[in-house]
């Protein structure tokens, strides 16, 4: 009995800390997606590249980025070892309940669409963030961007990935709150409110900029 209750307390913390991983991705997020918006002014760049400098000098932006990594670290590893927990807890399959009749594609393919998006963040940094922080090659984070936007391939596996991560999101953002307690009547509809921001607006203003530089690169052939 000791050993059930252990292992059911040990399960709720994993999931308790991996929804706050879960929400503090989410914060940088949406930092992320208002610092890539600058790469909107008509200005070369110039604006964005200011914004990436005083990432770059902040002492406490480089504290952050370190906790960044981490949050990443910890959400995967605990993900993963959730959903190994349930499969190995899983009892035989049933021959007449399926789960696919009963829940949402993206609620049952999590891991997946998680996993994607890891490989894709880990081809992100090697595209933009290694370059400049860890090989310190003096590089414009714009002309960066536009020629990494200017191959088709790696706009599409960005535009996959983001398609990915509106999923991933959908039931995460949701499921964050459910496990903290807080989806009640009261707070429901603005949970909900603000998942549609994260599932759906926030990856389709990312998938605006590559769309936008690779037609602007076309448009100059």
């Amino acid at each position: 009995m000791e050993s059930v209750l252990t292992n059911y307390f040990s399960s709720i913390a994993k999931k308790v800390l991996m929804s706050l991983t879960g929400l503090f991705l989410m914060v940088f997020l949406t930092e992320h997606l208002i610092g890539n918006l600058l790469l909107f002014a008509n200005d070369n760049g110039a604006l964005y590249e200011a914004y990436g400098h005083f990432l770059v000098v902040n002492p406490v932006i480089r504290m952050v980025e370190v906790l960044l990594f981490v949050s990443v670290a910890v959400h995967a590893v605990l993900a993963t070892m959730l959903w190994w927990s349930n499969r190995q807890m899983r009892p035989v399959k049933y021959k007449k309940y399926r789960l696919k009749d009963n829940t949402p594609w993206w609620s049952r393919n999590t891991l997946l669409t998680g996993s994607i998006v890891f490989i894709f963040l880990v081809i992100h940094l090697r595209t933009f963030f290694v370059p400049i922080r860890i090989e310190g090659k003096s590089l414009s984070e714009y002309e960066m961007v536009v020629q990494a936007f200017a191959n088709p391939w790696y706009c599409g596996f960005y535009l996959l990935a983001l398609l990915l991560l509106g999923y991933h999101l959908r039931h995460g953002f949701q499921s964050a709150f459910q496990t903290l307690g807080l989806r009640n009547k009261t707070f429901t509809p603005i949970i909900d409110a603000l998942a549609f921001v994260y599932w759906f607006i926030v990856p389709l203003m990312f998938a605006t900029i590559p769309v936008y530089f690779y037609a602007l690169q076309m448009g100059g052939h």
